[in-house]
């Protein structure tokens, strides 16, 4: 499987990386369970809270808790990109508000909750805890977004909410206090904050879409 993700961070106050609105091309994988996937929020919610304490349980770090408030915010900027169809980070202050973010987006039905949140956490294969931007093998950030998010260790609560458009879902997960800061490692020790200070909370997306027209 290799869907398509781009993540966009804050390399510092004045300075942004964006990710591309629509995206390079779709990924097209076979179905192996043409039935639709579960979906619910409270099956959501369990998924997305499990997922992610799973993921930071292997570091060393304790569950996030779950925010209804931040669910709130993920669900708006979910049913704005299904309405819209454009898939990109929400414009966000520069202050204290600010929410870090994680995207993904496939064919509607097609994935289970647990696949969209064990797309992010596979980056780990590619993650080095090494202060930000630099932490992925690939020499990409992009490539380790949405895992060091996850596994960031100042962040404490997490929302999420999935909605579907005529051909797509869009999950967005939302969280406070943001990670991928840069210059800060994602756990452990981090070195002295730039000068200056750091940058932002990071964003991060994935894009998995199947072929349903596929054999």
């Amino acid at each position: 499987m290799a869907p398509w993700m781009t993540r966009r961070k804050h390399l510092a106050a004045l300075l942004l990386l964006s990710a591309c609105a629509n995206g390079p091309d779709r990924v097209f994988e076979r179905r192996v369970d043409p039935a639709p996937a579960p979906r619910g929020e409270a099956l959501l919610r369990a998924t997305m809270l499990r997922g992610h304490a799973d993921a930071r349980r292997a570091v060393g770090l304790p569950p996030l808790a779950w925010s209804d408030a931040l669910a709130a915010s993920a669900r708006a900027y979910a049913e704005e990109m299904a309405r819209t169809g454009r898939f990109a980070h929400a414009e966000q202050p520069m202050d204290r508000t600010r929410q870090g973010e994680n995207l993904w987006t496939g064919t509607r039905g097609a994935y289970a909750y647990d696949e969209m949140i064990g797309h992010w956490v596979a980056e780990r294969r590619d993650f080095v805890n090494q202060p930000t931007p630099g932490f992925s093998r690939t020499g990409r950030w992009q490539d380790v977004g949405h895992y060091a998010q996850i596994v960031w260790r100042n962040t404490t609560a997490v929302g999420c909410a999935v909605a579907a458009g005529a051909r797509d879902e869009y999950l967005v997960c939302r969280y406070a206090p943001p990670g991928n800061v840069v210059g800060q490692r994602a756990f452990g020790p981090s070195p002295l904050p730039l000068a200056g200070g750091g940058g932002g909370g990071g964003f991060a997306t994935k894009r998995g879409a199947v072929g349903n027209a596929l054999p």
